[in-house]
């Protein structure tokens, strides 16, 4: 027998690797829809959406140039004549309001990106395939809070430039930093309800008309005492209004108990309000994905 016909003969013997050995058993296999998977998966699809946020020049815009740029142009229009009118440094209220108003627009961008994903057939394939059902929507709202986190936190350190400071002490300073962090969440939320029964136009209008009623109609923007005494009450107890006043009480001084009470209810109920529309939207618009 020649060389060829044994080197052939041994080869057709000799089994294929894997084709008739058993496949090897998975060690403590876990439920897609257990309570570990879950986090796992929300953790990955936040990573996912702030690699991509990251990339995106105008998702940096308007995570930190658009804000810093705001509360410079606040502070030099409008700064010393808050200061000399109410004997407070303004930027102890325009610092909170300009993080409140990027955690906001800031909502669009991730609602716009969700319909991106639904438009691309991206959320369709994300729910055909073994992935946590609740992780995409989780995951994003938990990028949000990273997102409001950071853009918090630069606005901060350019308010220091403007003699912002923490006096109440780090523990108030770490609190304050949060107020925006849980506002932000409460208002994406309220955001990818509306983005899953609107379309991008639409939405973009109906939260920009939002923002700006809420950004020139608060407590950071003027005193209270400033608007017609038939608004005071509705500017003074407002969303925005009540977060704004939190964050001064813990960086200045002054009340905070009410108005950290008021914003955190203001939260609470616009989740609970909004929360199954987000849910059940958020379910219809991958199961009809593209």
């Amino acid at each position: 027998m020649s060389t060829v016909e044994t080197t052939l003969e041994t080869r057709l013997e000799k089994p294929v690797i894997g084709q008739w050995d058993p496949l090897p058993e998975v060690e403590n296999p876990k439920h897609e829809g257990g309570f570990g998977i879950w986090v796992s998966h929300s953790v990955i699809q936040c990573k996912r959406l702030l690699y991509g946020w990251a990339r995106d020049p105008a998702t940096t815009i308007q995570t930190l140039i658009y804000p810093a740029l705001t509360l410079l142009m606040f502070h030099v229009v409008l700064g010393n004549s808050i200061s000399a009118a109410t004997g407070k440094p303004a930027v102890y209220g325009q610092v909170p309001m300009i993080t409140l108003v990027a955690a906001m627009s800031g909502a669009v961008v991730s609602a716009l990106g969700f319909k991106v994903e639904k438009a691309t057939g991206l959320l369709g394939r994300f729910w055909t395939m073994p992935v946590h059902r609740a992780a995409g929507l989780t995951g994003r709202l938990l990028a949000e809070a990273v997102r409001v986190l950071v853009t918090t936190l630069f606005v901060i350190a350019v308010g220091f430039a403007l003699d912002f400071r923490f006096d109440q002490g780090w523990l108030a300073a770490l609190a304050m930093i949060g107020i925006p962090v849980v506002f932000g969440v409460g208002f994406a939320v309220l955001v990818t309800a509306l983005a899953t029964i609107t379309e991008g136009v639409m939405l973009v209008s109906l939260i920009s008309i939002v923002n700006t009623l809420l950004m020139f109609f608060n407590t950071g923007f003027v005193p209270v005492g400033a608007y017609p005494v038939w608004l005071q009450d509705v500017v003074e107890n407002q969303p925005m209004s009540c977060a704004i006043d939190a964050m001064r009480g813990l960086s200045y001084g002054g009340p905070v108990a009410e108005p950290l009470l008021k914003t955190i209810a203001w939260t609470v109920g616009i989740v609970l309000v909004f929360a199954y529309p987000a849910i059940s939207g958020y379910r219809r618009a991958a199961q009809n994905s593209n």
